[in-house]
């Protein structure tokens, strides 16, 4: 089978890895790719959101299935447009139609349907530039903090949490009349703020039945301890320590399930991953956001354990056969730390000559890259999250400490990675 996986970042690396394993992957080829995954099967230089050239890539390279690293082109389309071009009628396409990337695409489309479904999460009120008097005096009466939330994408960057009902008010002006996030807070939803501890569960669907992957916590935050500005990731755990049997089945009995079947009943076409962030308070469980995709950096523990043929599974759920398939997990813990370049997420250089690439890893160590590219002289850093170091062993607490071993290894200037993932479980705390 030839795959052409969309994508550049370390999600799609680690997707590249699993893929390429599979005695069932003749080919695999990534667009646009990265020097890692180049390791891994062909880079093509195609953006992920260029419709018409993944088209041709998939007639000129006969490929048999498409997997849609990145939310961008789906909440675009490329599903939709995939499916209506003449000669690929046969291709298998992972990932979920426009609308049903919606989820993702838009807060105020993805709490509506949460509301339908009875699927427990903040309660919320939505508001445009039309309604920002109603707005104003909707802030002025909730309980602190508020939680605004640019509708559309906004590249993790979209997210406010506000102390005082003046800044509330002030930020609501400032997107959207003044465009603070562009498009994406065209519409604002303001939310109810929930107290808790967070951690993400995905599945793999085929828009009817589905299968649950190993649950991850990414860490968002520059600063150890969880302090500074928020990122698009700086580490992640899997298992989860707090997760227990009890509450993943309130997850599934009360999340998981009347989503998936809430796609089913209202006709959308879902074909892959559904990214469940959710938030614990008071044992229970609610909802923060849906992904239309699987996260950055959780991909890079969850793949690391799941020991089925990842092409076996896209291929279940691209034909509506997942009750025939069942996830095998590996026990052990899995923890990734990512290496980010000196002032992310503020203004960093790039550039950067990368050293260590090539050395030997202790066992159960992978390198994933993302903002890299190739300079005259090697391997040189092109963004502000660069590489991440993912480990498996029989604890987080080891998993942890030999990702940071093996990240030692790796050198260049200004580079810079948390020390403290999964800090606030005790018992596991490095």
């Amino acid at each position: 089978m030839n795959i052409l996986l969309l994508g550049a970042g370390c999600r799609e690396h680690a997707l590249a890895w699993k893929l390429s394993q599979s005695p069932r992957c003749t080919h695999l080829f990534i667009a646009p790719g990265n020097p890692g995954t180049a390791h891994c099967g062909t880079n093509l230089p195609i953006p992920a959101t260029d419709f018409e050239a993944i088209t041709n890539a998939c007639r000129t390279h006969s490929v048999d299935m498409v997997v849609v690293g990145p939310e961008e082109p789906l909440v675009n389309g490329i599903v939709d447009h995939l499916h209506t071009q003449p000669g690929l009628e046969s291709l298998l396409v992972i990932g979920p139609a426009k609308e049903a990337a919606q989820l993702e695409g838009s807060k105020a489309y993805a709490k509506a349907f949460m509301q339908r479904h009875s699927i427990p999460t903040a309660a919320y009120r939505e508001f445009t530039a039309s309604s920002l008097d109603e707005g104003i005096a909707y802030l002025r009466q909730c309980p602190l903090p508020i939680v605004l939330k640019a509708d559309g994408l906004a590249a993790g960057k979209g997210v406010l949490i506000c102390q005082s009902h003046n800044e509330a008010i002030t930020e609501l002006g400032a997107m959207l009349t003044e465009a603070k996030f562009g498009a994406a807070g065209q519409t604002v939803v303001v939310e109810e703020f929930l107290d808790g501890i967070e951690l993400s569960v995905f599945a793999l669907t085929d828009g009817r039945r589905w299968v649950l992957l190993p649950e991850a916590k990414d860490y968002k935050r520059i600063g150890e301890g969880d302090t500074g500005l928020n990122t698009g990731g700086m580490g992640a755990i899997s298992p989860v320590p707090f997760a227990d049997e009890a509450f993943m089945q309130k997850v599934i009995t009360r999340i998981v399930a009347p989503t998936i079947a809430g796609l089913d009943a209202e006709g959308l076409e879902y074909t892959g991953f559904v990214f469940f962030g959710l938030i614990k308070v008071n044992g229970e469980p609610f909802v923060i956001e849906y992904n239309c995709r699987l996260g950055d950096p959780e991909t890079e523990v969850v793949i690391p354990r799941i020991g089925n043929d990842l092409v076996d599974l896209l291929e279940a759920a691209a034909l509506k056969k997942l009750d025939s398939l069942s996830i095998r997990t590996d026990p052990r813990a899995a923890a990734t730390i990512m290496a980010v370049s000196g002032g992310y997420p503020g203004t960093f250089r790039k550039g950067m000559s990368i050293t260590g690439l090539d050395a030997p890893l202790p066992a159960g160590s992978i390198l994933f890259q993302a903002g890299t590219t190739s300079g005259a002289d090697g391997i040189v850093t092109a963004g502000g999250r660069v590489l991440c170091m993912s480990s498996l062993a029989p604890t987080l607490r080891e998993a942890v400490a030999q990702s940071r071993t093996a990240l030692d290894l790796i050198r260049y200037d200004g580079m810079y990675f948390r020390k403290d993932i999964g800090w606030e479980f005790a018992d596991d705390k490095p």
